[in-house]
């Protein structure tokens, strides 16, 4: 299996099997916290699938419908697993403040806080490795999952406070520590959605990353200048334009392996797919 479904399918398992326990307990002792948790990770399920749909898809080599391939699908799905963490802090949120409002209390006994700190370090270990492939590959869909497995981790941790700060006589423990859950997924869900806006728009790259693709082309001999650089996002990867000024004295195939030379340089670039070169000789007008 390819690395970059291994973290995919780990959080399909992983999440089934967490979802029925939480559901589960929470059914047997009818904990609303534990019930709503468990949905949570329910809902992990439905990302992860779209998020294995959206890599299988983008992974596919360019075709007559799509010349420059489908790397923009992996961003679009990741802007849908950013929609659901949206979804997902609203119904925390509002969830928190029903039961501020309400004065709801939760019988507490041991078994719904082991399973509910079993789902907390399963879900960490979950977005550690997720979020390790995820940067590793630079798969946008791999890190916005691994997000999800984070809030589900932050989710079960505010139930856990909860849960204990009630046994112990806080009433309103379970419903303050979900709202401050809500106010974190609402964060990260934004910056998901923003950053795979600009994937899925053809957003321009850093001023960093325009420097350095300058700094590459100049180091190659010959290359007197660089000027009309054009850099865009096509999906997750950058397309760059660029035209290079090379000496008049040089032959056509001169210019050319100089030419070649530069699109080598700035695709070893890892968020570089493809290079177009413009060769211009100084002195000459067109």
């Amino acid at each position: 299996m390819e690395e970059v479904y291994k973290p995919i399918w780990l959080s399909i398992v992983g999440n089934v099997l967490l979802s029925l326990t939480k559901l589960a307990i929470g059914f047997v002792y009818s904990s609303i916290a534990i019930i709503s948790d468990g949905i949570h990770s329910l809902s992990d399920v439905i990302t992860s699938v779209i998020g294995y749909a959206g890599i299988r898809i983008s992974s596919k080599p360019p075709d007559r419908s799509h010349p420059f391939g489908h790397s923009r699908f992996e961003p679009l799905a990741a802007f849908l697993i950013g929609e659901a963490l949206l979804l997902v802090a609203y119904e925390i949120g509002r969830d928190s403040v029903y039961r501020l409002l309400r004065g709801e209390v939760v019988e507490v006994n041991s078994l719904m806080l082991g399973v509910t700190l079993l789902s907390i370090l399963t879900k960490e270990a979950m977005f550690r490795y997720s979020v390790y492939v995820g940067r590793k590959l630079n798969s946008q869909i791999l890190i916005a999952d691994a997000y999800h497995h984070r809030s589900d981790s932050l989710s079960s941790l505010a139930v856990l406070v909860g849960l204990t700060a009630q046994k112990f006589g806080f009433r309103y423990g379970d419903a303050l520590a979900g709202l401050v859950v809500a106010v974190f997924l609402l964060k990260v869900s934004l910056d998901i959605l923003l950053q795979n806006i600009g994937y899925l728009t053809g957003q321009a790259p850093s001023f960093e990353v325009c420097e350095e693709i300058k700094k590459r082309a100049l180091s190659v001999p010959n290359v007197l200048g660089v000027h009309d650089l054009r850099a865009h996002y096509v999906g997750n990867r950058l397309h760059v334009e660029l035209h290079i000024e090379v000496p008049p004295e040089l032959t056509l195939k001169e210019a050319h392996d100089v030419s070649e030379e530069v699109k080598k340089l700035v695709e070893e670039l890892p968020e570089v797919d493809r290079v177009f070169v413009h060769v211009d000789i100084v002195g000459v007008t067109e």
